[in-house]
């Protein structure tokens, strides 16, 4: 059995038990996938408790791996973020291609704005985006800026609760897709480099912890980096949302492609 602790997104998204239930069909392996954000994830790895880990958020990643728990990091996909706001956009940022610009326009305009406020990797990501705009919002102080405050519940909710105060938010483009016909909120800000948002693996250092899987979380993420799986991970969705969910990023995969 290879025990996997996942960032939460892609779990939602789907993408992470469809690769888990055609492994163990290849390998008759099986896969106990556990889902919590990246800061979650990577924290709840720290005991030796799983294998591998897949998360979204370099910064804690590398950190991960400095602390000695971590090894083999190597990226397997890929997708990105978008700034959803309101139609009528009240803060002025719709077709901004400058993530860091429209952040700080949303705090200039005092709009409501909701954060996951829970180190995972949206996040982060929405926090590395606020750093680069020179701001430093805080819930306690900022009343625009609204903490989603239901533990981990992933970034569907968050989505839907933003939606509902009909606020700016950070989001991946999958769940946006997934949950589009639900809400009103809609992508004001794209295709900014900064919004890129980078999947990996990374095993759980067995030198540390002798008892890990070491060889089937290898074996795992070989597979999950191989040309098989990476053309499960281009197709993912793809037909039904008319555009991917997601794209192939292991370096097997660049070589050939």
């Amino acid at each position: 059995m290879i025990r996997l602790s996942s960032t939460i997104g892609p779990v939602d998204a789907g993408i992470i038990p469809l690769l888990a239930q055609i492994y163990e069909e290849r390998t008759r392996t099986r896969i106990k996938i556990e889902a919590a954000g990246t800061g979650a994830t990577l924290e709840r790895a720290k005991d030796g408790s799983f294998d591998m880990v897949i998360v979204h958020a370099r910064a804690l990643e590398d950190r991960f791996i400095a602390d000695g728990y971590g090894v083999d990091r190597r990226d397997f996909m890929y997708n990105d973020f978008v700034i959803l706001g309101p139609g009528e956009d009240p803060a002025g940022i719709r077709g901004m291609t400058d993530a860091a610009a429209a952040f700080a326009l949303i705090a200039e305009s005092k709009a409501l704005f909701v954060t996951r406020g829970d180190n995972s990797g949206t996040h982060v990501k929405e926090m590395e985006v606020w750093a680069k705009a020179g701001i430093h919002p805080e819930s306690d102080n900022d009343e625009w800026y609204v903490t989603f405050s239901k533990g981990n519940l992933g970034n569907a909710h968050v989505t839907i609760f933003a939606n509902k105060l009909n606020a700016y938010t950070l989001m991946d483009r999958a769940t946006f897709l997934i949950q589009k016909n639900n809400i009103r909120l809609v992508p004001l800000v794209e295709k900014d480099e900064i919004l890129l948002n980078f999947f990996v693996s990374i095993q759980v250092n067995p030198k540390i912890f002798p008892n890990v899987n070491a060889k089937g979380a290898k074996a795992f993420i070989d597979w999950l980096c191989s040309e098989e799986a990476q053309i499960i991970i281009r197709d993912f969705e793809a037909e039904r949302f008319n555009e991917p969910l997601f794209f192939p990023n292991s370096d097997e995969w660049n070589k050939k492609y």
